[in-house]
C-alpha cells in the first residue's frame, strides 16, 4: 500500500552486489593506495563468486609474488558454508573429532541462517509474470497471490542456503550430507548413540537409503546390550524443518491449482550428492569378524550420463600411434596419441600460423589474457582459408589446417566410440610466446586450471555446469606442432586444481584428447622460453552448437573441391566480415 519506496535498489545494482562487483573496484582502489593485502582480499572475495574470471585469478597470483605470503580472506563468506567445508576437509584427513566440531557448528549456523532467510522473505515481492502495481485481481486474490509469493520464497531457502556465492546451482543434498558425514565420524570416535542419532536424522530425508539403513542397523547392534535403540530419535530441528518444508510444498501446490498458475516442486534433496570418500573409507570395517555386521560406506552412485562412456575404438589412420589410455593417464575419458601429423605438416602449419595469427584472437584483443608473462596469438580455420583465398598464405597450407582438424575430429569420434556425430564447437590455432625479461621467479601458469564445459570451483570440489561456461562442449583435443620451447607442459589435476594426475610434454604430432567436463580439470604450465603452438579443438554432440565459422569453411572447401576455381571466378566475397 502507498507509494513505492525510494530506498529500493535497482535490479542492476542488486545483481552487481550478488556478483560481488564492488570488490573488483575495491581491489583497484587499494592498489592505488599501495595496500596490497587489502587488494588481495578484495580480489579473492570477488574471485570466489567469479571463478571464471581469469584476470582476477592472475591478479591474486601477482599479489602472492609481490606481497609475499598473504592469507586470503573472503569478506562475504557464508560461515555455515565455511564450517561445512572445513569439516569435510578434516573428515577426508580422518581427523574425525575436528570434523565433528566443524560439522556440528555448520549445522547450528545452517538453522540460524534458515531462520534469517525465512524472515527476509517477508516483504514486497517481485512477480515474474506481471508488475505488482498493474495487477488487476481482486483484493482477496491479490492477498493470496502475495502470500504464496512469500511462501515460495521461504520454501526456496533450502536452495539458497546450499548455494555458494555467485553460483546458480546448489550443493546437492547439502543439509542431509551433514548428518551423513557425522554418522560415520561419530562411529569412528566411538560415540554410537550420536552415530545412530545422525543416521536416523539422515533417513528422515532419504528413508530408503540402503547404505545408511545398514549403518543404522549396525549401530543398533552395537548398543543393544546397553540401551534401547528406539529411545534414540532423529534430531528435533531436522524433523521440524522437513515437516515445515513438506507443508510448504503442499500449500504451494494447492494454491497453484486454485489460483491458476504453474508450480513444479524442485528436487531439493537430490540423493546423488554424496560423501566423496571412496578412497579414505573402507567398504567394511576390517576389525569386525567376517560374519559380523558390515558397514556399506562406499561412494553413492552418481547420475547416469546421457550416453554410455566408452573408449578404445579404432584410430582410423595407420600412422597414428597409441600412447596412453585413461587408466595410464590416471583419469577417465582421456587418450594420448602420437604421429597424428608429420614433421613436414608441423612445419607447414607453423608457417601458416606466422602469417595469419592475431594477438589476442578469441580474447577480444587481449594480448596476454591468461598471464602477463606471455603473448597469446590465434586464428580460426575460416580466417586461414580467407587468407589462402586472397593469396596472403599458400591455399594448400590453409587447406592443411582444415584437413588436419577434420582428421582429429574423426579420430576422437572413433576412439571414444560415440554413437552420434561429433561436431566442431570451436577450432583455434594458438601460440603462446614467452616474453623476454619476465621469466624470473615465475609461479603462474600459462593457462590456469579449468574445465571446458563447467565452472571449476576447487574450494567446493565442484564444477558448476552453468553459464558463462560453454556447457554444450562434450570433448576436447589439443594437437601440438612443436617442442622447441621450455616449459608449457599440459597437466591434468584433481578438482582441487592442485593435485597433478598427469603431465604431458608437447611435441610435433602429439595429440591429447579428453571429455570436457569436471572429470578432467587441466591447464598449461608456464612457457618460459620460446613459442609453443597447437591446434585447439572443442567438440559437441549437439548440432545446435556447431561452429558457425566451420560450417562456412565447409562451404568454401566444397566449392573449391567442386569447381577448382580461382578467386575471381568464385561467387564469394573474401572481405566479408563474419
Amino acid at each position: 500500500l502507498g507509494a513505492a519506496s525510494r530506498h529500493r535498489a535497482a535490479e542492476e545494482v542488486r545483481a552487481d552486489f550478488q556478483r560481488r562487483v564492488p570488490y573488483s573496484y575495491l581491489q583497484r582502489a587499494y592498489i592505488q593506495l599501495n595496500k596490497l593485502e587489502e587488494a588481495a582480499n578484495a580480489a579473492h572475495t570477488f574471485f570466489m563468486a567469479n571463478p571464471e574470471h581469469m584476470e582476477i585469478q592472475q591478479d591474486i597470483e601477482n599479489y602472492k609474488t609481490t606481497a609475499g605470503k598473504v592469507s586470503l580472506t573472503d569478506h562475504e563468506a557464508k560461515q555455515h558454508m565455511e564450517d561445512y567445508s572445513a569439516g569435510v576437509r578434516h573428515y577426508d584427513k580422518e581427523e574425525y573429532e575436528l570434523a565433528i566440531e566443524f560439522l556440528e557448528r555448520a549445522l547450528k549456523g545452517y538453522y540460524s541462517e534458515d531462520e534469517d532467510c525465512q524472515i527476509m522473505c517477508e516483504g514486497p515481492q517481485r512477480f515474474e509474470e506481471y508488475e505488482y502495481l498493474d495487477y488487476k485481481a481482486g483484493l482477496y486474490e491479490a492477498v493470496a497471490d502475495h502470500y504464496m509469493q512469500v511462501l515460495a520464497c521461504k520454501h526456496d531457502c533450502v536452495r539458497e542456503l546450499a548455494t555458494r556465492s555467485g553460483r546458480i546451482s546448489p550443493i546437492e543434498n547439502f543439509l542431509p550430507l551433514h548428518y551423513d558425514y557425522l554418522q560415520f565420524a561419530y562411529y569412528r570416535v566411538g560415540d554410537y548413540v550420536k552415530a545412530l542419532e545422525c543416521a536416523k536424522s539422515y533417513l528422515l530425508f532419504h528413508p530408503n537409503d540402503e547404505d545408511v539403513l545398514e549403518n543404522a542397523g549396525y549401530y543398533e547392534g552395537l548398543l543393544e546390550d546397553t540401551m534401547d535403540s528406539d529411545t534414540i530419535k532423529p534430531r528435533k530441528e531436522a524433523k521440524m524443518l522437513l515437516q515445515r518444508h513438506k507443508l510448504e510444498s503442499h500449500l504451494l501446490q494447492v494454491a497453484a491449482a486454485g489460483l491458476g498458475y504453474a508450480y513444479t516442486e524442485p528436487n531439493y534433496w537430490n540423493r546423488y550428492g554424496a560423501r566423496q570418500d571412496e578412497h579414505s573409507v573402507p567398504s567394511s570395517i576390517s576389525s569386525e569378524p567376517e560374519d559380523g555386521p558390515r558397514l556399506s560406506l562406499t561412494k553413492k552412485p552418481m547420475p547416469k550420463p546421457d550416453r554410455e562412456l566408452k573408449e578404445g575404438g579404432p584410430l582410423l589412420y595407420s600412422d597414428v600411434k597409441f600412447v596412453y589410455n585413461s587408466q595410464q593417464l590416471n583419469g577417465s575419458q582421456r587418450v594420448l596419441l602420437d604421429n597424428v601429423i608429420s614433421e613436414e605438416q608441423c612445419r607447414e602449419l607453423h608457417r601458416v600460423a606466422s602469417g595469419i595469427m592475431l594477438a589476442g584472437d578469441g580474447y577480444r584483443g587481449k594480448t596476454s589474457p591468461h598471464t602477463p608473462n606471455e603473448r597469446f596469438e590465434g586464428a580460426t580455420v575460416l580466417k586461414a582459408l580467407k587468407y589462402g583465398y586472397e593469396g596472403r598464405v599458400p591455399l594448400k597450407s590453409a587447406r592443411l589446417f582444415y584437413d588436419i582438424s577434420e582428421k582429429a575430429r574423426r579420430i576422437v569420434e572413433s576412439y571414444f566410440m560415440l554413437n552420434s556425430t561429433l561436431y566442431f564447437s570451436y577450432t583455434h590455432l594458438v601460440c603462446r610466446t614467452a616474453l623476454s625479461g619476465q621469466q624470473e621467479r615465475r609461479n603462474d601458469l600459462s593457462h590456469p586450471i579449468h574445465a571446458d564445459n563447467c565452472l571449476l570451483d576447487p574450494e567446493a570440489n565442484e564444477c558448476w555446469k552453468e553459464p558463462p561456461a560453454y556447457t554444450f562442449r562434450d570433448y576436447s583435443a589439443l594437437l601440438y606442432m612443436n617442442a622447441d620451447f621450455e616449459g608449457g607442459e599440459f597437466i591434468f589435476t584433481e578438482m582441487d586444481a592442485k593435485t597433478v594426475t598427469a603431465s604431458i610434454k608437447p611435441k610435433c604430432g602429439r595429440m591429447i584428447s579428453f571429455s570436457s567436463g569436471g572429470e578432467n580439470p587441466h591447464g598449461v604450465k608456464a612457457v618460459t622460453k620460446g613459442q609453443r603452438c597447437a591446434v585447439a579443438l572443442w567438440f559437441t554432440l549437439d548440432p545446435l552448437y556447431r561452429e558457425l565459422e566451420r560450417i562456412q569453411a565447409d562451404e568454401v572447401i566444397a566449392m573449391l573441391d567442386q569447381e577448382h576455381l580461382g578467386p575471381s571466378e568464385m561467387n564469394i566475397n573474401p572481405k566479408d566480415e563474419l
